[in-house]
């Protein structure tokens, strides 16, 4: 056999677990993102090709930080600075967005990711609204976390993602705090992510974790994640397949995440 059709048999006995949440009118947005919009604007009958067919086809509108997505470097900034010590005033436009860190520079992402499900460790299917991560919850996970991982973790709010008002709860959330951040940028990282929509523990008035990861450390954040099914699963170690849209000047991008775990 080849590398290839080593590689091809490899995959084709893992089991593929999707990690991203469905779009649909009404969904739950952050309150700083515009919403999500769909229209059918050609329906089945309205044109129809001499030899009987027809189409049907939608048109979207969203920001690129609703759903399941992930953010650039260039999301965020602290004092006028961005990642690398990049004037922000000096790299911004309403037409052209960004010009430095920006998710078209982002390459589709093939990693180890690690799932710390904290819901888990805490004995309950969803942690409650002030339930604030800690060091010692991602320690009792029991998880190894490498250099280079994709790390998520799971409250349990995934279960909310088709009630918007539970799962924006007034912006209000578990998640980590600065010292949780710490704990896993310590360990080198490539990425965090959450099934919530700010990932950190909010209300967090300075986004001191989005200021660490994104400024401080240039590590990614994703948000919205489903992590039901890897749950359920029991895996705590898988490959970690997603990628970006190439929208240029981009701070973010919806993201169509898969986990990747051995069916043995």
């Amino acid at each position: 056999m080849s590398k290839l059709d080593h590689l091809v048999a490899a995959l084709g006995a893992c089991r593929t677990i999707d990690l991203g949440q469905p779009y649909y009118t009404g969904m739950p947005h952050h309150p700083a993102h515009p919403p999500f919009l769909y229209g059918l604007n050609k329906k089945h009958g309205d044109y129809v090709n001499p030899g009987g067919a027809s189409s049907a086809s939608e048109g979207l509108a969203l920001g690129a930080h609703v759903g399941t997505h992930i953010d650039a470097l260039c999301h965020f900034s602290c004092n006028g600075l961005m990642f690398g010590e990049v004037d922000a005033a000096s790299a911004q436009s309403y037409a052209g967005g960004l010009e430095r860190h920006t998710i078209d520079n982002v390459t589709p992402l093939l990693r180890r990711g690690v799932l710390l499900d904290i819901a888990k460790v805490a004995g309950v299917s969803a942690l409650p609204t002030d339930f604030v991560v800690e060091p010692d919850h991602l320690e009792a996970t029991g998880v190894e976390v490498r250099a280079g991982d994709v790390a998520l973790i799971r409250t349990g709010w995934g279960q909310y993602w088709d009630d918007a008002a539970k799962f924006i709860s007034q912006v209000h959330s578990p998640g980590p705090k600065l010292a949780a951040a710490q704990w896993l940028s310590a360990r080198g990282v490539f990425a965090a992510g959450s099934d919530t929509a700010p990932f950190e523990f909010t209300p967090s008035p300075k986004m001191d974790v989005h200021v660490h990861f994104l400024v401080e450390r240039g590590i990614h954040i994703i948000e919205c994640l489903n992590l039901e099914d890897l749950a359920a699963s029991g895996a705590t170690d898988f490959v970690f397949l997603a990628a970006p849209l190439k929208i240029r000047g981009g701070t973010g991008s919806p993201i169509r995440p898969i986990a990747l775990i051995s069916e043995n």
